[in-house]
């Protein structure tokens, strides 16, 4: 089984430049989720792991920047059209999905279980300009996904990490034939550690080729032959 990604981006004679100047109202908006951000992790250094547990609702927990701007860019590179996010949270992620739809002229439809979440998530898009390209669907996801059309030209599985294999199993089946699938947190933290392990022996199993990228928290990046 290959686990490299010497696969072509481009699925359309029509390439995009990856690196399309953002909008500056996505800027604005990033600079805000950047600043709860940076609180938010000296707020989480001052609690014991008790205490985090607790109140990690709270919490954005987003993918770090870095991990951003790969999706972004590979979204844009592979004319992703149809995007799927399992796990809205306050939205940052989205955003990111969604200023790379703008540019592929795609949707993203994301699922949160949270209604405050989602609604934070909402009216930050509406800041951003990007409210008319993201659909957000509240509630379980397990029950969500199998309502769901596809097919997806690409998702981002990010929520807790004890469902991930559940989803990816609903997921598959709605996959267009060279779809990308991104599961953040395959290395840290350490306490989800074995649900990520599942997750990988897991897409493993299915047509996929696949990688461990150490991005952010490390992303397991796979590819639907």
């Amino acid at each position: 089984m290959r686990s490299d990604l010497d696969w072509p981006l481009w699925k359309h004679n029509r390439r995009i430049d990856a690196v399309t100047p953002m909008d500056e109202a996505v800027r604005r908006v990033l600079a805000e989720y950047e600043g709860r951000i940076a609180a938010e992790r000296r707020l989480t250094q001052a609690v014991d792991l008790k205490q985090f547990i607790a109140r990690r609702d709270e919490f954005l927990l987003p993918i770090g920047p870095d991990t951003a701007q790969v999706l972004n860019i590979l979204i844009k590179s592979a004319m992703a059209r149809s995007i799927l996010e399992v796990g809205t949270s306050y939205g940052y992620s989205t955003l990111w999905l969604a200023d790379a739809a703008r540019h592929t002229d795609g949707r993203v439809v994301s699922l949160e279980l949270a209604d405050y979440k989602a609604r934070y998530a909402r009216e930050a898009l509406a800041r951003a300009g990007l409210a008319d390209r993201v659909t957000i669907h509240v509630g379980s996801a397990l029950a969500t996904l199998p309502e769901l059309q596809g097919p997806f030209d690409f998702v981002l599985i990010d929520l807790w990490k004890d469902l991930y294999v559940d989803c990816l199993d609903l997921i598959y089946p709605k996959l267009a034939p060279g779809a990308f699938v991104v599961a953040d947190n395959m290395i840290l933290p350490e306490e989800v550690r074995a649900d990520a392990e599942n997750y990988r022996r897991r897409i493993r199993q299915l047509e996929f080729d696949s990688v461990l990228l150490p991005i952010g928290s490390g992303i397991e990046l796979s590819r639907r032959r």
